[in-house]
């Protein structure tokens, strides 16, 4: 897909952003009935044509009017109806204009409140369906937000800030909607969603005291308003845009007049004149009012504000974002640092287009991940990662062998030897069958994999190394900051878990090269030990030493070792042989064993260890590198 549009259907206004794949870097807002940001309204008229915006607010010869419908979608059933017929009159807007080419490959991503539960968004998804539009995905507008700010940089935090926590408050014009994202995922709180307080309230009560300061022209202005909803609507509108004007740099109102007028065209025509200053400033904010139970917009916000903390279950945002038409009043960013003390409060810049920009780029960010996917993908299915570990598999093996053969000759040949020196063990043949029991028991235990742990680990960073010079461009290429998505910050055992069993990697069969080297080591400490008995002045030993010598000299030595090996040696002939004499043949030949034992590995289990770890770092990198762009880009399920 090569376009995005991102459509931020808002109860009072709405609009529509579009971003290419290449190069664009901002999404362009699209001007939709005359605006860029259009009164969400629709009329039918009696000659069938359909209007949006702001002439659906007064136009003549209506059958059919509607305005502030979305705020009612999960409370009243025929909102659903009016959405549809709304949204078909931007898609036909779309389509007239050429932003939107029938049958061309787009999508469209639409918002949602946070607050909304996945029937809901289904729901709505399906009514933009039924309308005719292209492949439509809903997002929470609280994420929509910030995504648009990240990908702005206006938040300058960069990646990090996606590790963290981070609330942020959309307050558009019926509802407020609470988001709270970990680690850029959306997490659920006991207390949130959409709160009904929103900047209309205040659209409302700017209305209410400017109708009261018109004079002789206050009773003509009520009775328009109580007859026909739309003119009223359209008032309040008005009275938004110059509420947000003011807000938008009160040090400069203070000194100058905020004022506009507008033209009621109700059978005659009357001026309604409206007015902000900092007495009507303060009282949008602290006035007490029926709809929200005798209480003011700072008292209820203040309130929504204080549950949504007592509802995060994990730490406490250390942002708080803050977006919608209200979101610039300065009073608001006081009242949120005075509930969360140690948060960093930030505002977007342009409210009222944020949504739609971050819908838009969520758009783009989707396919990026799509493509990521393939990409990955190809590269885990190629020999790449097989040829890599490959290469480097000898290290492996060596660094296991380094690691595991004493252990194995301090914890089972030498207790083994001096089970055979005190009698335990009869002959020393029965030794290569316990110490096939013994080292294969030993390989089994939680310390031996402990003990692999690290020299798995140093191995490990060579291989991903040499990965990332295929992994790095594919990051590029989509848009990952390869400076924070390199692999090596994560290798670690708890972050990258690539186990190698210590009985998979040696094979009873490969221990042979050990037992024998053990037991070819107790028979010649034996031997030469007997032929050094002659010179003892005790008469058993000569007279042992004799015999030994005949039998040597008949048999040969090869021979005489086969005896040894199923005879049942007295134990007193036993404990002439010193336990140190074993300890010190062994270290001696401890470098031969590593080496019988490297190639023997090679050549024994490169085919299958290799198949088997390939497997294992190919579904770790794969996660891995997922959930890496996860973290960058804000996941959108």
């Amino acid at each position: 897909m090569d376009r995005f549009f991102g459509f931020d259907l808002g109860d009072a206004e709405s609009a529509i952003a579009r971003l290419y794949k290449e190069d664009q870097v901002v999404p362009e807002m699209i001007t939709v009935a005359g605006e860029k940001s259009f009164i969400t309204a629709y009329a039918q008229l009696n000659s069938g044509e359909l209007l949006i915006g702001e002439k659906a607010c007064y136009a003549d010869n209506v059958n059919k009017r509607r305005i502030r419908f979305k705020s009612r979608f999960l409370t009243d059933g025929s909102s659903a109806a009016d959405i549809k017929s709304f949204a078909a009159g931007v898609l036909g807007q779309l389509y007239g204009s050429g932003d939107l080419i029938k049958n061309e490959e787009t999508s469209i991503y639409v918002g949602c409140p946070a607050g909304w539960n996945r029937n809901a968004r289904e729901h709505y998804r399906e009514i933009f369906e039924s309308a005719g539009y292209p492949p439509v995905k809903i997002i929470s507008e609280s994420r929509a937000a910030m995504v648009s700010a990240c990908q702005s940089k206006h938040l300058q935090i960069g990646v990090d800030i996606l590790s963290k926590p981070v609330l942020v408050v959309d307050i558009g014009s019926s509802t407020t909607d609470f988001a709270y994202i970990m680690g850029g995922k959306e997490v659920e709180m006991q207390t949130a969603g959409e709160v009904m307080l929103g900047g209309g309230l205040m659209d409302e009560i700017l209305l209410e005291e400017s109708v009261a300061s018109s004079g002789m022209f206050k009773k003509k202005i009520q009775s328009v308003f109580e007859e026909s909803e739309p003119w009223r609507a359209y008032a309040e509108f008005a009275a938004r845009r110059l509420k947000e004007k003011y807000f938008s740099d009160e040090e400069y109102w203070s000194r100058n007049k905020c004022v506009e007028s507008i033209v009621l065209h109700y059978n005659l025509p009357v001026k309604l004149t409206l007015k902000m200053d900092k007495d009507i400033a303060g009282k949008l904010v602290n006035k007490k009012t029926d709809k929200l139970g005798g209480r003011s917009f700072r008292q209820v916000f203040t309130e929504s504000l204080k549950d949504v903390k007592d509802g995060i279950d994990g730490k406490q945002p250390e942002l708080i974002f803050l977006t919608g038409g209200v979101s610039k009043l300065p009073a608001i960013r006081q009242w949120c640092s005075e509930v969360f003390t140690d948060s960093v409060i930030i505002t977007a810049t342009d409210p009222e287009f944020s949504v739609a920009r971050g819908l838009a780029y969520c758009g783009r960010i989707d396919e990026d991940l799509r493509e990521f996917k393939e990409d990955l993908d190809k590269l885990v299915h190629s020999n790449t990662i097989e040829d890599i570990v490959s290469k480097h598999l000898p290290q492996l093996y060596k660094n296991a062998v380094d690691t595991l053969v004493e252990p194995i000759v301090s914890r089972v040949a030498l207790p083994i030897f001096e089970r055979w020196r005190s009698g335990e063990i009869s002959k020393l043949e029965d030794t290569d069958v316990i110490l096939q029991q013994d080292i294969a028991g030993l390989l089994e235990e939680d310390e031996t994999r402990e003990m692999l742990a690290g020299p798995i680990t140093s191995w490990l960073r060579p291989v991903i190394e040499e990965l990332e010079e295929y992994t790095v461009p594919i990051c590029i290429k989509h848009r990952v900051p390869y400076t924070a998505l390199s692999l090596k910050s994560y290798l670690s055992v708890s972050d990258i878990d690539i186990k190698v069993n210590a009985k998979d990697l040696f094979a009873i069969n490969e221990m042979t090269i050990l037992i024998d080297s053990i037991v070819t080591a107790l028979l010649a400490i034996l031997m030469s030990t007997l032929s050094f008995i002659p010179f003892f002045a005790d008469p058993s030993g000569i007279m042992v030493g004799i015999i030994t010598s005949i039998v040597v000299l008949f048999l040969g030595k090869d021979k005489m070792q086969e005896k040894m090996l199923s005879a049942d040696i007295p134990k007193p002939m036993r404990k002439l042989v010193p336990k140190s004499a074993f300890s010190s043949r062994m270290d001696n030949i401890s470098s031969d064993v590593k080496e019988a034992f490297y190639k023997s590995l090679e050549q024994e289990k490169n085919d299958e260890i290799s198949q088997r770890m390939v497997e294992e770092i190919s579904t770790q990198i794969q996660h891995t590198l997922v959930k890496m762009a996860e973290v960058v880009e804000i996941p959108l399920a």
